[in-house]
């Protein structure tokens, strides 16, 4: 919710729907948070697009990258038809808050399994009055290989940051969570702006 707030939408109480769901559905709404990527991964944008057709399904390794290029395509898509888009860009943008979250991005081992409910919780109490400690920072999006581009940039680094704090046994600081969540809402303020201009 944060994320969705900070990015500037007036609907930012939708990003809730995403996890209401996966309590509801379990694994086929699930698999949409996260991916499997194992150490030394590098994500490119040909595999966010090649997740797209993966939405909904189930799929153990997991598809959060294309989760967010198709709920985004379904808001536009239902903009158009002038049908009720705001749940699909709700959906969007809890998947866009996940893909910062490092234990979203590598293997679900022993240590993710140990960690996860505390790494993405580091700020939870806090963020919704701190979010000037959330930097909005330019990003651009003209198609959808633009927004595949940064989803494979902000999941490249969460990679890379959630196995080095697995290698150093630690969690994340709050410093950290701040800038994770930076490149999130960064990333939807772009998705928001691009969203209008196609709807």
């Amino acid at each position: 919710m944060a994320v969705a707030k900070a990015a500037g939408y007036d609907k930012w109480y939708l990003a809730v729907g995403a996890d209401m769901t996966k309590m509801k559905m379990g694994n086929r709404e699930g698999h949409n948070h996260y991916v499997n990527n194992p150490k030394g991964t590098v994500i490119t944008p040909k595999m966010v697009l090649n997740q797209v057709n993966k939405y909904d399904q189930k799929d153990p390794e997991g598809h959060l990258y294309g989760a967010i290029v198709i709920s985004l395509r379904n808001y536009i898509e239902s903009t158009k038809k002038r049908k009720y888009g705001e749940y699909h860009l709700g959906f969007c943008s809890h998947y866009v808050g996940d893909l910062s979250q490092p234990l979203h991005n590598t293997l679900y081992n022993k240590y993710n399994r140990r960690h996860h409910l505390i790494i993405d919780g580091v700020v939870n109490n806090e963020v919704l009055d701190n979010l000037d400690k959330i930097r909005i920072y330019p990003v651009t999006i003209n198609s959808e290989q633009d927004l595949a581009e940064e989803i494979a940039r902000i999941a490249n680094i969460s990679l890379e940051l959630g196995y080095r704090i697995e290698e150093e046994g630690r969690v994340l600081t709050k410093k950290e969570t701040y800038d994770q969540l930076s490149h999130s809402a960064s990333l939807f303020k772009a998705i928001l702006k691009y969203a209008k201009n196609q709807s």
